[in-house]
């Protein structure tokens, strides 16, 4: 299998050429952007008819009043076998969930970091931006599910917050709302310690995600290399899930991210790898929380 390693050119401010920035021997190549100038609604263009005409007219729907109100976040918990504790997350459900009621929709798991809560990814603005990118059609309607870890300092095969996740989170998840179940309309991303669960999951449990997004992230300690590669040899070729890496040039964590990285230029494993201006902070996630979105949302 072919390494696919893309070296990303920040929206920010360019890494100043002083500062030493990750390089590869792979030939890096742009990432396809869907174009910002679709619309979710194209309007029908008037048509002159003479008066003797037969012509049947064809009348394009008009766009759904509740597609222009956007979406919610709903706060919710389910009482698990794993856990002693009830598993809170948050769900984004796109606009017009309630109307448009024989859509199957993808689903994006997203995870907080360290000491945060699943309120994060609300506080960056994911459910603003969702509203924005699918009203305008740039992206399909999705689903986004937010759960919360209690125990942010323990790690797998201890903590048994992802084994949750994936065996009574996701089924419940797809059997209460509308989702498309094939795992290519699921992805899971993280940020910072969620990134490694993220990893973590998308890795050893091929199966159930298309899509692995890692923000900011170290890998768990229990994860090092040669489990990684352990993780990626069980995976079939044309299994593999689509895998993206970023992080600051100013992280303090970046050389973990490096390592990820070469780990999987080494193994010829397929993904898109992005260094940016910024550090670890809130600060550098928002705001490249549309880049995230458009790229989970890529296939669907």
């Amino acid at each position: 299998m072919a390494a696919c390693n893309v070296q990303g050119v920040p929206s920010q401010p360019p890494v100043d050429s002083a500062t030493p920035t990750k390089t590869s021997s792979l030939t890096a190549i742009a990432p396809s952007i869907p174009s910002a100038s679709a619309t979710a609604f194209p309007t029908q263009k008037a048509s002159a008819l003479s008066a003797t005409s037969t012509a049947t007219i064809t009348h394009t729907p008009l766009p759904l009043i509740c597609w222009n109100e956007g979406g919610r976040i709903e706060i919710q918990q389910l009482l698990t076998e794993t856990l002693s504790d009830p598993l809170n997350f948050r769900i984004y459900l796109p606009p017009c969930y309630d109307v448009q009621t024989t859509r199957g929709y993808p689903s994006l798991y997203l995870l907080h970091g360290q000491t945060f809560t699943d309120d994060q990814w609300d506080r960056l603005g994911i459910d603003e931006t969702a509203d924005r990118l699918i009203g305008t059609g740039e992206l399909p309607p999705f689903i986004i599910v937010m759960p919360r870890e209690e125990d942010m300092y323990s790690r797998p095969p201890e903590n048994l917050f992802g084994e949750t996740i994936v065996k009574e989170l996701i089924p419940y998840i797809d059997q209460t709302f509308r989702t498309n179940d094939q795992r290519a309309y699921r992805s899971i991303g993280g940020i910072s310690r969620g990134g490694n669960w993220a990893i973590h999951l998308g890795l050893s449990f091929w199966e159930v995600f298309g899509a692995i997004g890692a923000h900011s992230t170290p890998t768990f300690a229990t994860d090092g290399p040669q489990r990684i590669r352990e993780f990626l040899s069980a995976i079939p070729d044309d299994k593999m899930p689509r895998i993206y890496l970023d992080t600051g040039v100013d992280d303090g964590w970046n050389s973990y991210t490096f390592d990820l990285e070469a780990l999987l230029t080494e193994q010829n494993i397929p993904h898109e790898w992005f260094l940016f201006q910024g550090t670890h902070d809130e600060e550098y996630w928002g705001y490249h929380i549309e880049e995230y979105l458009r790229w989970y949302a890529h296939d669907w």
